[in-house]
């Protein structure tokens, strides 16, 4: 396996991807092929990523077999691909370098003299959205890389002509220590991937030593007291620009909430304690108020006017599973969310309770046993927010239930929640309970929008009688 990848890119024509449909794999995979990279693949599943892959001529072969990396000068693999998998143990085999998704991720980011990291533990992929659709309206033709679908681009990547990109550094495992940004964004530094981190200290350490690899511009969210703890350091120094965001007024830029907190809110932006503009969101919450406040910050420090910030948000319409709306059926919202962090959590149904619906109808899927461990009082406090609560079964993704942890033990702290083992029960209860007026939202990292897709299904068929 590599390690060194200063030079990764040299000498290679043929590049192979094991799960090229992977959210984090298909932004690469269009960008390298753009760049004159002959491109190939493998993935398990069918997908619309897959299509969109296939759309630029990039065969891909269904299924991992030991043949599909012959010929590669490079393999790039998810962190979801075990070692033994048959295409890695052919490379090894052949002698092809294989490196992991977050390795290409930052060779890539490398090749961009303008490259913008945005990281944190919360709102990562909406901010990246946020500063993409920004920089795209504002004719900055940026490449980009995002963790979700964006409508705005159709997709969750762009291939732009400049020498600016903007990316998502996830911490997960360190993986954003092997980007070496000009700018890099910090919206908070939180508890969370203790699994790895052990410590929140362990997760500052991480943080700064993504700081001091960045070379240009840190925008770090003056209001959050461990991300501050982060650049204190490098503040001090003074050997970079630190820009700052946050509701206080001793921020750079500044955000005073003018609406009211609800389907659609709006702000006065501030910068040093003068207006320079105001903004009307689309999306919900005082969550995405910041996160919108960091993607002016980002975006006017690169060059960007404020007014024009200010128009490109005005049109942003949300990202894939962030607080998306998926209809009304029956007069019933059905929304879903990526939520998995009692913050998170926390963020999202208490915008969802100030929107004025008769009740709000939360069905949460627990994202990993760990975690579900180590918060379970946290998880049990920010549940009890909505006026129901119907939990699934704990998603292990990478995990064995070394924890003896299961959703029951989250349900019987909380007041009138129940749970089910299957998304189908969940979807049968939950149609027959709301009535017009009410929301019904699904939230977690994992596979739950299944369980929405679903809810719409059902409530659609019952509409149609």
């Amino acid at each position: 396996m590599v390690e060194n990848y200063a030079d990764l890119l040299d000498n290679v024509k043929r590049i192979h991807f094991v799960g090229i449909g992977g959210s984090g794999m298909c932004p690469l995979a269009e960008i390298l092929h753009s760049e004159g990279y002959e491109i190939t693949g493998s993935d398990t599943a069918e997908s619309d990523t897959l299509e969109r892959i296939r759309s630029y001529g990039i065969p891909v072969t269904m299924g991992h077999f030991p043949e599909n990396v012959n010929g590669a000068d490079l393999v790039v693999y998810t962190a979801a691909v075990k070692l033994d998998n048959p295409e890695l143990v052919s490379a090894e085999a052949q002698n092809i370098p294989a490196v992991e998704r977050c390795i290409m991720l930052g060779a890539v980011t490398e090749r961009y003299k303008r490259s913008v990291a945005v990281s944190g533990t919360h709102g990562k992929t909406t901010t990246t959205s946020m500063i993409t659709q920004i920089l795209t309206m504002s004719g900055c033709d940026p490449t980009a890389v995002i963790g979700a679908k964006l409508p705005f681009i159709g997709g969750n990547s762009r291939v732009g002509k400049s020498d600016l990109m903007v990316c998502e550094a996830c911490e997960y495992v360190d993986s954003f220590l092997h980007i070496y940004p000009a700018m890099a964004v910090i919206l908070n530094v939180d508890e969370d991937h203790l699994d790895y981190f052990g410590t929140l200290d362990r997760i500052k350490q991480s943080f700064k030593k993504f700081i001091s690899q960045t070379s240009g511009c840190i925008v770090i969210n003056g209001d959050d007291a461990n991300s501050m703890e982060c650049v204190k350091d490098t503040i001090d120094e003074g050997s970079k620009q630190v820009v700052t965001f946050g509701f206080g007024r001793k921020n750079d830029f500044r955000a005073e909430i003018t609406g009211e907190l609800s389907v659609c809110d709006s702000f006065d932006l501030y910068y040093h304690n003068e207006k320079i503009t105001s903004v009307a969101l689309r999306v919900p919450g005082k969550f995405n108020v910041q996160n919108a406040l960091a993607a002016c910050a980002a975006a006017i420090t690169l060059g960007v006017s404020p007014e024009d910030a200010a128009k490109a948000l005005g049109e942003f319409r949300g990202a894939h599973r962030r607080f998306e709306i998926l209809g009304e059926p029956c007069g019933i919202t059905v929304a879903d969310d990526f939520a998995h962090h009692p913050t998170e959590l926390n963020a999202t149904l208490t915008t969802a309770m100030s929107m004025g619906f008769k009740n709000v109808w939360a069905v949460f899927q627990p994202h990993t046993f760990s975690r579900t461990y180590t918060f379970l009082n946290e998880f049990a406090e920010v549940l009890s927010i909505p006026d129901h609560t119907i939990l699934s079964e704990i998603l292990p993704v990478r995990e064995t239930n070394t924890y003896n942890i299961y959703a029951k033990d989250l349900a019987e702290k909380i007041d009138g929640c129940v749970w089910f083992k299957t998304f189908e029960e969940i979807a049968d209860y939950v149609t027959e309970k709301a009535k017009p007026g009410d929301l019904i939202i699904t939230i977690g990292g994992g596979n739950v929008y299944m369980c929405a897709n679903m809810i719409m299904k059902k409530l659609t068929a019952k509409e149609q009688k």
